[in-house]
């Protein structure tokens, strides 16, 4: 019957689907590997990912954390971090991390001139992000955060399709555009079954200075209501602070060197 014929022909297509898609392969040493993403550029999700892993090491000085810049276009965890200087290869010639606060980070930021662009296309970018997962030796790490460039493209999609991911954490302004492509990042990891454990309200509120006056630059609660929408958690709310931009800037996240700041 047709019907019996349909079922055949979608049961072989999907076949062929799978066969290819790359097999899931954990990255050695790593236990537990954490993505930070947002749809959009300019929500402040580098600053976020590397004070997420600082405060990871700082909540229990037990558990080892790694940062990876997966941004190869923008890397900005070198500056960040305040690391310069190339990784050294082992005997096995993997990349050795550079290591600052702790943590030890990689980068495409560290294999390239600070100023130099990075004019490439897609197969090669996708080449540099299997290096700087594969071709590292990360020793032995309970956590790995992952800062993942800005948008739904293909980077998003291979490293969420070769490596298993504890969870990803969406960033986004309370700001309408900013929260469309939030939404659009948050499903794209759903359809790749990747579990989105939360979001985050980024830039939510200014305080001046002077009169200790709040205003919300780019509204108020917006990430609030997306998360009500796609039934996830707000897992943190962060102010547009100065003391979050300038420690960063200079290479000294907030979480580091003012741990008991209200930022």
């Amino acid at each position: 019957s047709s019907g019996s014929r349909d079922e055949s022909l979608r049961d072989k297509r999907a076949q062929i689907l799978s066969r290819g898609l790359p097999k899931q392969k954990p990255i050695e040493g790593v236990k537990q590997v954490v993505v930070l993403a947002s749809g959009k550029g300019g929500v402040g999700k580098s600053t976020t990912a590397v004070n997420t892993a600082l405060a990871l090491a700082a909540n229990d000085s037990t558990k080892e954390v790694g940062l990876l810049d997966a941004d190869i276009y923008g890397p900005s965890i070198p500056k960040m971090m305040n690391l310069k200087g190339n990784p050294e290869l082992t005997p096995k010639n993997l990349m050795r991390p550079l290591k600052n606060y702790g943590i030890a980070c990689m980068s495409m930021g560290f294999l390239i001139e600070e100023t130099a662009p990075v004019v490439w296309r897609g197969l090669m970018v996708m080449s540099a992000v299997e290096k700087l997962l594969r071709q590292v030796d990360w020793g032995q790490l309970d956590y790995l955060v992952i800062d993942m460039p800005p948008g739904t493209g293909d980077v998003q999609l291979s490293v969420s399709q070769n490596i298993p991911i504890t969870g990803a954490v969406i960033i986004s302004t309370p700001q309408d555009v900013a929260l469309l492509d939030a939404r659009k990042g948050a499903e794209m990891f759903r359809k790749v079954h990747v579990p989105v454990l939360g979001l985050i309200q980024n830039m939510s509120v200014f305080q001046c200075p002077k009169c200790m006056h709040e205003t919300h630059i780019f509204g108020a609660d917006g990430v609030r209501d997306l998360a009500e929408t796609l039934g996830l958690d707000i897992l943190g709310d962060i102010p547009l602070h100065v003391n979050i931009r300038e420690t960063c800037d200079s290479g000294q996240p907030v979480v580091i060197s003012q741990p008991q700041s209200d930022a």
